[in-house]
């Protein structure tokens, strides 16, 4: 018997378990793209928040700021998530590491 969240399914056709799977697995696929992407954005702001800030230090943080960057370009155009959300976090980080640039 197929479950859908620990419920059956309404339809016992076969088009619809294989909807079903495809949707589950599709569910599983953004989940990791979003983690991925929550991941990278603490990767940047532990890196940018540490207290000694050198010249390294802001080399590493521009690094992770371009992946975390990368990743959320990606989740964006494969509609993860949605643009405008993309586009407001990539300025909020670009903000925080140009002041960070700044301060040292």
């Amino acid at each position: 018997m197929n479950l859908f969240w620990g419920f059956p399914l309404a339809k016992k056709s076969s088009s619809a378990e294989k909807r079903h799977r495809q949707s589950e697995g599709r569910r599983m696929w953004n989940k990791a793209v979003k983690s991925a992407v929550r991941t990278s954005v603490k990767k940047f702001m532990t890196l940018s928040q540490r207290k000694d800030i050198t010249e390294s230090g802001i080399a590493e943080s521009e690094t992770a700021l371009r992946e975390m960057i990368k990743k959320l370009d990606t989740a964006a155009r494969k509609g993860i998530i949605k643009k405008n959300a993309a586009a407001r976090k990539k300025s909020r980080m670009q903000k925080h590491f140009n002041s960070l640039k700044a301060a040292q």
